[in-house]
């Protein structure tokens, strides 16, 4: 009977849109019961006091309707949630999606910081147009969340990794993210942002590949093509994610959310028949050869793109 009056009260609340957990709480929905809905299926918890029934599609409107309910009217959105509204969960930390991550909100300079469980937040200095309106939301716009995101993330891979995502968006080019880099000189994280930025791809498609692709640059190999076509007859039947095509040398990197089970199969088989029919040379990494203290896709990836070299009669390249 308990869970069948919780259903009844969620019935009372608008059907196929988000709500606060104070709203919940008015028509008799406390903490325990919306943790307990969560954790059945009945709701989704996408940001922290945030709820939508899971059937409801996630899109970009809805995502700006659940940040309205939360935000301050003087803030703007920025950094990763940013990212998040303008290209989804791709934008992410590896593992996010699985949590709450809190909202990127701040307000201009000298308006104070957001003191709230919700956010991470400060104050931060912007032009006009460095922002614009998203779904109700003022967001910052994709070129500068790829200049914050460029400076102002934990590590190298995740600040290339937000560039990378924004880039992919199309509505700026490389030029003008790097022509950007110097107004933020003296600033934090501006020293990063002057050597990562010139190596943003917009054609990295996971955190991993950005994280691979940094492996292979920091090898000291040519930087690489990414998601090179392969056609049959002008109809292209594979992409290969990073590689120089005119040694046919590639690089891949195996998420475990995307490349396993038969997915694995089938990445073989594409692979056999890219070596077999089309010449190419793929090294395949995993997350144990690409991130941590033992990873050795830099050395991988030296040693196989010298073996390239040598088998089509070239000199080896001397790394330093």
């Amino acid at each position: 009977m308990e869970k069948l009056s919780w259903f009844e009260r969620l019935g009372e609340l608008p059907p196929g849109t988000p709500f606060t957990a104070s709203a919940a709480r008015e028509v008799g929905l406390n903490h325990n019961a919306l943790h307990r809905l969560t954790v059945g299926g009945f709701l989704r918890h996408p940001i922290a006091g945030v709820y939508v029934a899971p059937d409801v599609e996630d899109t970009i409107p809805l995502r700006c309707a659940m940040l309205g309910l939360v935000l301050p009217a003087n803030c703007f959105v920025c950094d990763r949630t940013a990212a998040w509204l303008h290209v989804g969960d791709r934008a992410l930390a590896p593992g996010e999606h699985l949590g709450v991550p809190p909202i990127s909100c701040y307000r201009p300079s000298d308006a104070g910081r957001l003191r709230n469980g919700l956010s991470e937040s400060g104050e931060r200095a912007v032009r006009p147009r460095d922002l614009m309106e998203l779904g109700g939301l003022v967001v910052t716009t994709p070129l500068r969340t790829a200049l914050d995101l460029g400076r102002l993330q934990r590590t190298a891979d995740l600040k290339l990794h937000g560039m990378d995502c924004m880039l992919g968006m199309g509505v700026f080019s490389l030029d003008e993210l790097v022509a950007q880099v110097p107004r933020f000189n003296r600033q934090r994280g501006v020293v990063e942002l002057r050597l990562l930025a010139p190596l943003a791809d917009g054609g990295s498609e996971s955190f991993g590949e950005t994280a691979l692709r940094r492996r292979w640059i920091g090898a000291g190999l040519p930087r690489p093509q990414t998601q090179i076509s392969v056609r049959v007859d002008s109809r292209e039947i594979y992409r290969i994610d990073m590689g120089l095509e005119g040694l046919c040398f590639a690089a891949e990197y195996d998420g475990e959310q995307w490349h396993g089970g038969d997915r694995a199969v089938h990445d073989e088989e594409r692979r056999r028949w890219l070596e077999g029919e089309r010449g190419w040379s793929i090294e395949v990494f995993r997350k144990q050869h690409v991130f941590g203290q033992q990873q050795d896709a830099d050395q991988r990836l030296r040693l196989a793109f010298d073996r390239v070299r040598r088998s089509l009669g070239l000199r080896p390249v001397f790394f330093h």
